[in-house]
């Protein structure tokens, strides 16, 4: 069973990362465009533009959700994700109280070790990263000798 379980370990972390990232990536379009709902607390608006954290951090899940669903620059895309739930987490919601039940930041608790654990693993199966990384090995095979031939 392990063994089973093992071999499909790539697409499980694929399918997560895809998961993932769409969710992150409907986020910053709520808030960016209105959509889904539009922002939190916006009763279906926006965020205005360039207002500091909401709009940067909207840009960042509508970026980074994207790049990681693709799977392309997956983890530097979630390094960054990563990292900007964790400072929402910090800065908006432990003010409230300790834990996140308590504090409402659940939500960025979870995107913040979720993308975390994908920085370790990378983007598993059905990621554009592992279709480029072939490319360019192909690529690399088939390119001819730079060095002259000695006869």
């Amino acid at each position: 069973m392990t063994g089973r379980l093992n071999s499909a370990q790539p697409f499980a972390i694929g399918l997560f990362r895809i998961v993932v990232g769409l969710l992150f990536a409907c986020h910053g379009a709520a808030s960016l465009f209105g959509v889904l709902g539009g922002a939190m607390g916006s009763d279906g608006g926006t965020i205005p533009a360039g207002t500091w954290p909401g709009w940067y951090a909207a840009v960042i899940q509508l970026v980074g959700g994207t790049l990681v669903a693709l799977g392309l620059g997956t983890r530097a895309a979630a390094f960054i994700s990563s990292g900007s739930m964790a400072y929402a987490y910090f800065d908006v919601h432990q003010s409230a109280a300790l834990w996140p039940i308590q504090n409402g930041g659940e939500l960025s608790a979870l995107f913040s070790w979720s993308f975390l654990l994908l920085v370790f693993t990378g983007s598993g199966a059905f990621g554009l990263d592992r279709l480029l990384a072939g490319r360019s090995a192909a690529a690399e095979e088939s390119k001819p000798a730079s060095e002259p031939v000695a006869v």
